[in-house]
């Protein structure tokens, strides 16, 4: 309790998210490349005996921490550290370790795994939340409830339009996160300058066989793809992209965040609440929205985190510079930690999102008579008035009402005002047909369903292998 400890790893994020961005998953990444270096080096002419592969095969998850620890101190440098410690248990090996490659072929590399990675683990929690969203969104796509704009009452729109809109974001951040999944290239092997100067050396000035090196090792990790060209690092600009990536999802959950937060003020609608939760130290009596807080600071942190990359690909100089290594330490795995327990948030929200049927129905009547002046209006004209004039008439009715109710307190009596104006051309039963809420609510239902059917429905079958079976067994299916 006397050493400062990172609330992402102790409080939020995930056990795979953290082993993700583990120092123990990262020296093994490590290790592997040092192997498949050699045997490929090694099926490509380079003298290494196959004895040597054994020898770095058997010892490949043989970590002694306090040994690399002890080098580390003495060398600070990471990865002669390890150099040295591996070095120690595979002594036959020893002489071929690190044989042509520099630092960034180990560190750039592994970033460049773990980034993608951790994008397949946000995947499947998006994917999730996806399809907890779409099933809350058709439950809701016909129950009508106010809409806002300013967070002024506007017109009439419907529960499942409201939270297509936030469905929508995902969509346009699932879209980036394939697209980025899909583009990743591995860093390959380019030596110190990105020049592979010494593996021409090692391969007697033979191109193909650099080239043939370097596919094969990105193979080994399943990417398709190398960079064509670097200095002594991949483009730092990769990392931008990615936390920008990051801090779009995190826009998108904090937009959910502050929606929920406002309708659970309007006690339309609630994030789960506890049978024991305490809201309050002081007031017994709050429900405070804790979960839907907790999503908006984790994305506040993030969306400020991807200035820094975008910092950092900036002010690189020439071929590298190191002052990108802290920076990229800290931002990276951190952005990825926040992200993941966000979406986790966001899922265990939607599996008890509580809605207030009564409540959305109480505000829609104290302010409909305000939203159907535009529907008097069409039907004034219809019949032959003049569209300004009408517009006029109910502009002074409706702030008229509006003092009414503002300023003494009392009821909404603006139809009544309609009805006793002569210059307004619209008798008492149409104005009735036209103050039934689910006339008012336009195309949502329709836009909603379409949506869902062209374009969410869709994603889901494709990725339906990444939906909890939990989900896919109790909530709707697809």
């Amino acid at each position: 309790m006397e050493e400062y400890k990172n609330p992402l790893v102790e409080r939020y994020s995930s056990k795979e998210m953290l082993y993700n961005f583990s120092p123990k998953k990262k020296f093994l990444i490590w290790r592997k490349l040092w192997l498949y270096l050699a045997e490929i080096q090694k099926e490509l002419g380079l003298n290494i005996s196959e004895e040597q592969i054994h020898d770095l095969k058997n010892h490949l998850y043989d970590i002694d921490w306090n040994k690399v620890s002890f080098y580390e101190k003495k060398f600070r440098h990471d990865v002669m550290a390890h150099l040295y410690a591996f070095g120690e248990k595979a002594t036959i090996a020893r002489p071929i370790i690190h044989l042509g490659v520099t630092s960034a072929f180990l560190g750039d590399n592994t970033d460049i795994i773990l980034i993608r990675d951790g994008l397949d683990i946000l995947l499947k929690k998006l994917i999730n939340l996806i399809f907890r969203l779409r099933n809350f969104t058709l439950e809701y796509h016909h129950i009508p409830t106010l809409a806002f704009t300013h967070y002024q009452p506007a017109q009439l729109t419907t529960v499942g339009k409201r939270s297509a809109l936030w469905l929508q974001s995902l969509l346009l951040d699932l879209e980036e996160l394939e697209f980025r999944y899909k583009n990743i290239q591995f860093r390959g092997i380019k030596g110190t300058v990105g020049s592979a100067d010494t593996f021409k050396e090692l391969f007697d000035g033979n191109l193909q066989k650099l080239k043939d090196l370097e596919q094969k090792l990105s193979n080994k990790f399943n990417f398709q793809n190398v960079f064509p060209i670097t200095g002594q690092t991949y483009d730092r600009k990769v990392d931008a992209q990615i936390l920008n990536l990051l801090s779009n999802i995190s826009q998108s959950s904090h937009k959910f965040s502050n929606d929920l937060r406002l309708l659970q003020n309007l006690k339309e609608m609630e994030e789960p609440f506890e049978k024991e939760q305490i809201g309050s130290s002081a007031m017994a009596y709050k429900r405070n929205p804790i979960r839907s807080e907790r999503m908006a600071s984790l994305a506040k942190y993030v969306i400020s985190l991807s200035n820094s990359s975008a910092l950092v690909a900036a002010t690189q100089w020439l071929e590298r510079t190191l002052d990108d290594s802290a920076n990229r330490r800290l931002v990276i795995g951190q952005s990825f930690l926040a992200v993941d327990a966000i979406l986790m948030i966001w899922n265990n929200i939607l599996e008890d999102l509580i809605v207030y049927p009564k409540m959305i129905d109480k505000h829609i009547k104290e302010e409909l008579p305000f939203l159907v002046t535009e529907h008097i209006i069409i039907e004034c004209v219809k019949k032959g008035a003049d569209r300004q004039d009408i517009h006029e008439r109910i502009r002074i009715h409706s702030m008229k009402a509006n003092n009414k109710i503002k300023l003494k307190g009392e009821e909404n009596d603006f139809i009544q005002r309609i009805l006793h104006d002569k210059k307004i051309p619209i008798h008492e039963k149409k104005i009735n047909q036209i103050l039934n809420p689910k006339k008012l609510i336009g195309f949502s239902s329709n836009q909603t369903l379409e949506f869902l059917d062209t374009r969410i429905n869709p994603i889901l079958n494709r990725f339906h292998r990444l939906i909890d079976s939990n989900l896919t067994n109790r909530d709707i299916k697809i």
